[in-house]
């Protein structure tokens, strides 16, 4: 294990994330079994993150730190700490895919279960929720395991139950090691996170030059100087590859039609969508959802 600043290892500024939206549901859960270059790079998002790999190993990265992981091992990140999994390709199976099971959910999530369930309320309420990411120990990650290999097979009502027994193991054991802790992040890469944070809440309705530029303190001729310089693209390209990005989530894991995935994203003509996301991505959005089902 070794912390390393932010500047050393990363090559592009850290993307704020979006879970994809997942209708008539209260948490996020998926079993992913992927190649290890599509894996995501390194981000954030506003969701306590547990995560349970099942095949490979590779580079952990959650805030300050970088660990090595392996099968098996169960971590979790907390809300809007940087993080990326790296998996090293020999570590695939024979079929070239690493394999993990993840739950998101967001702190409100929590605090809303707690009003409403005393008998959670009464195993949460006197804790303090950790700012840094842990990794669990031998005993902990036995049953996080379990649980969420159980959950698994579950329909979504038993796996909302199992939510309400996971909650309390995963924040009441201490059978858990440091994994990270938040970073102190420099003028530059702060003022970026600022930038994608307001891309992020804002993306579906234009954000002019003006805006964003006023946004964090700076005429708009030196913001365009300073985002092509730190992202080598224009403020324009960087909004509409996170549209797409954010299309392409919603393309693997809702059932919304392309035209509904169009505006979501903020895009206004389904033809001009369909025309820049098969420049962009080399399919066009219908092919890109059976690809990826």
């Amino acid at each position: 294990m070794h912390r390393t600043n932010l500047y050393v290892i990363m090559e592009e500024i850290i993307i704020p994330y979006e879970l994809p939206e997942v209708e008539n549901h209260s948490f996020f859960f998926i079993n992913q079994r992927v190649n290890t270059h599509i894996e995501a790079k390194l981000h954030q998002h506003d969701a306590w993150e547990l995560y349970y790999v099942l095949h490979g190993y590779g580079t952990r990265m959650a805030g300050d730190t970088l660990q090595s992981f392996s099968a098996g091992d169960v971590a979790l990140i907390p809300p809007s700490m940087p993080h990326y999994w790296e998996y090293t390709p020999l570590s695939a199976d024979s079929d070239g895919y690493i394999h993990y099971l993840m739950v998101a959910f967001s702190h409100s999530f929590i605090v809303r279960c707690m009003e409403m369930f005393p008998e959670l309320r009464n195993r949460l309420a006197s804790l303090t929720f950790p700012v840094n990411a842990l990794k669990f120990g031998i005993e902990s990650s036995r049953i996080i395991r379990k649980m969420l290999s159980q959950m698994n097979n579950m329909d979504e009502l038993g796996r909302l139950c199992e939510m309400f027994r996971l909650l309390p193991i995963i924040f009441n054991t201490s059978d858990h090691i440091f994994a990270g802790k938040p970073m102190h992040i420099e003028r530059d890469v702060r003022r970026m996170q600022q930038i994608c944070t307001y891309v992020m809440a804002h993306y579906v309705h234009t954000i002019s030059l003006d805006e964003i530029a006023a946004e964090v303190g700076m005429n708009r001729s030196a913001f365009c100087s300073y985002f092509k310089r730190c992202k080598g693209m224009t403020f324009s390209q960087f909004v509409t590859q996170y549209r797409l990005n954010t299309a392409c989530e919603l393309l693997k894991h809702s059932q919304k039609q392309i035209s509904e995935i169009c505006f979501a994203v903020g895009f206004n003509d389904v033809p001009h969508f369909n025309r820049v996301f098969k420049e962009l991505e080399g399919v066009s959005p219908k092919d890109y959802r059976k690809i990826n089902a």
